[in-house]
């Protein structure tokens, strides 16, 4: 069965407000019944991504903030929210600097497993992973809205809504301080291998790694394991592979997928909506402190109850686009009707949404249901 995805194109067709992107996303908030998965009252998680020094690439606030005003309209009590991901109180700080915060989104800006990233409560995911920490303040929300940036990711070639989730909505440590995310990350129970032979001690991974795990002494590279959360921006960095993540990718990638089933578990069903916002499309994950240029132009804004179908109408979007010039694509040297996403990233992004297919979380078929002009004119008659 073809689950309903409302898309509306990133084009403005006119010089009024009422042909913008952003008006055209208004209609389609206008066009889901927002009491059908909210209750009078209840917390609702808005999750997104809080972006990073020196990346910019996330959802703006005008956005959070339109379905901010949607929840309060029937009666919800909205929060805006995403998991430590560098230091909490320096990650609500990065939150403020890329402009969300109380006053520009209209509520309160939390992290949901705590400034500490320790808050979280185990939940039954799969056989990789066999449990995770779902954050907290996701796991006792009674709906949620995820509200994701659509780009490309180093371990799953793609970074959508089951992303969002897998990587986003669990903590970032467990109670007794090891990394909970990084088990998606990493087999179980290890460790970044270091190869000495090829290290050029350029000292890249030291400056990149957010939470001074990683040391440079005595011409070695030193990585505290206590301080280690096996994020693998280091490894991500180093341009001559010193630093391996001990993981497959197609165990990174059903991973992802089970850590992303156990937040939805949590919710009692149809109470998640998603939001695809498949704009400046950049290579790399929003959590790097950089943000390159799109790879291709803005496509629009996909909004569905399914987050299999939404990504998958987001990875098509991106992948029958053409490629920029003056990207990463156009350095791979990427071809209109190319996998662009698996051509500059070197994963496959099919897999994690298969799995996520697999796991009963929804449907790879969909039908697009679009905002157009003529739409806008029937409105503006009807008023």
């Amino acid at each position: 069965m073809k689950s309903k995805i409302y898309f509306a194109d990133a084009r403005a067709s006119g010089y009024d407000f009422k042909y913008s992107f952003i008006a055209k996303f208004e209609q389609i908030l206008d066009m889901i019944d927002f009491k059908e998965f909210i209750s009078e009252k209840d917390y609702v998680a808005i999750k997104t991504h809080f972006g990073s020094y020196g990346g910019h690439r996330i959802v703006r606030p005008i956005f959070l903030k339109k379905v901010v005003d949607k929840v309060k309209e029937v009666g919800g009590r909205p929060f805006v929210t995403d998991t430590v991901r560098i230091p909490g109180l320096e990650y609500l700080e990065v939150a403020n600097m890329e402009g969300i915060n109380h006053l520009s989104v209209g509520a309160p800006v939390i992290l949901a497993d705590g400034i500490f990233g320790r808050d979280s409560i185990m939940v039954k995911s799969g056989p990789i992973l066999n449990e995770i920490g779902v954050a907290s303040a996701i796991y006792h929300a009674p709906a949620m809205i995820v509200v994701s940036h659509c780009k490309g990711h180093i371990g799953s070639g793609f970074g959508g809504a089951i992303k969002n989730l897998g990587m986003g909505g669990i903590s970032c440590k467990n109670h007794c301080g090891e990394a909970e995310r990084g088990r998606i990350h990493f087999e179980e129970n290890k460790h970044l291998e270091w190869q000495d032979a090829v290290c050029i001690r350029c000292g890249q991974c030291v400056d990149v790694c957010p939470h001074d795990a990683i040391e440079l002494i005595d011409d070695s590279i030193v990585i505290d394991k206590k301080k280690c959360v096996k994020c693998a921006r280091c490894s991500r960095v180093c341009e001559v592979k010193a630093l391996l993540v001990p993981i497959s990718e197609e165990s990174f990638q059903k991973g992802l997928a089970e850590s992303a089933y156990a937040v939805v578990s949590t919710f009692e069903k149809g109470r998640i909506l998603y939001i695809n916002f498949v704009t400046e499309v950049q290579p790399e994950c929003d959590c790097m402190p950089m943000s390159d240029t799109p790879l291709v132009q803005d496509q629009g804004v996909l909004v569905s109850f399914d987050p299999v179908a939404a990504d998958q109408a987001a990875l098509d979007l991106i992948n029958n686009a053409t490629p920029l010039p003056q990207s990463k694509a156009e350095d791979k040297n990427v071809k209109k009707g190319d996998n662009i996403l698996k051509a500059v990233t070197g994963k496959n992004a099919q897999l994690h949404l298969d799995a996520a297919y697999e796991l009963g979380m929804g449907s790879k078929e969909y039908e697009l249901i679009t905002i157009t002009e003529k739409d806008i004119k029937e409105e503006d008659e009807e008023e």
